[in-house]
């Protein structure tokens, strides 16, 4: 991959935008090999946690490429939104859990990456933003869709229709970020983050995952409904067996097997 690194070690896959000298801007071969990458990890039993993050310290993702954008047709601009939400949406919809380490500017479609991640670890000089109305332009990653499905219709308005930035401590205080902490402690953070969620049964957090990304696209007692056939599912695995038997004899240690 031209644009991207991957690390994969103890269950946890980090995946770096390396795009440096364009702040990691994302451009049509970057969305493409995002796109590829989310598909093998996907495929991976070995790994149960992604971490998306940025090259370097000054920026998660500063937005599109707008250099590349800026001559582009009205199809060519569909295409390039429909090749975003095919890369986002195997982020996140994928089985393994997906965090969001924001190191820097999430912008554009940087902030709409991220919120296409589970969870958000945003470092102290991180900086959120939709800025697409100023270019004469909307959001067109997900951030009309997204941001409003975690942060309420009026407050995706405000920062759409202003096109400003909210720095990380306000990301959290909206529930934008889910954490905030150092940029020398953010991948720390994050791995270990990861390692909670790696001590629970992997098949059942990704059926929990299933449910609530299902479920808020539809009326309640469907999403009840299908929650109860998630919880079902669930009866027929080894890990329910060895996570209540756990818990009737009274032991920590818990092996999970299943994915």
């Amino acid at each position: 991959m031209k644009n991207l690194l991957l690390d994969v070690a103890d269950g946890i896959a980090v995946v770096t935008i390396n795009r440096p000298q364009a702040l990691n801007a994302l451009n049509s071969e970057t969305l493409t090999e995002l796109s590829d990458c989310f598909s093998e990890i996907e495929k991976r039993d070995d790994v149960k946690v992604l971490i998306l993050t940025g090259s370097g310290e000054k920026s998660f993702v500063a937005g599109a490429d707008i250099t590349e954008m800026a001559p582009e047709s009205a199809i060519q601009g569909r295409y390039r939104g429909l090749l975003a939400k095919a890369a986002f949406e195997k982020l996140e919809n994928m089985r393994q859990v997906t965090i969001a380490a924001v190191n820097g500017f999430a912008l554009g479609g940087g902030c709409e990456i991220s919120m296409a991640c589970d969870i958000r670890i945003a470092s102290e000089n991180a900086k959120f933003g939709q800025p697409e109305v100023g270019l004469g332009t909307i959001p067109g990653f997900g951030g009309t869709q997204r941001l409003p499905r975690l942060v309420g219709k009026g407050r995706a308005k405000e920062l759409i229709f202003t096109g400003g930035m909210i720095d990380a401590n306000e990301a959290y205080r909206i529930g934008l970020a889910n954490k905030v902490v150092p940029p020398a402690e953010l991948i720390n953070e994050s791995k270990a983050m990861a390692k909670k969620i790696m001590a629970n049964s992997s098949y059942a957090v990704s059926l929990a995952k299933e449910a609530i990304n299902t479920g808020l696209d539809v009326d309640l007692n469907t999403g009840l409904k299908l929650e109860a056939d998630l919880f079902g599912f669930t009866f027929a695995t080894a890990d329910k067996k060895e996570g209540m038997g756990a818990f009737v004899e009274k032991r920590k240690e818990k092996k999970f097997t299943d994915f």
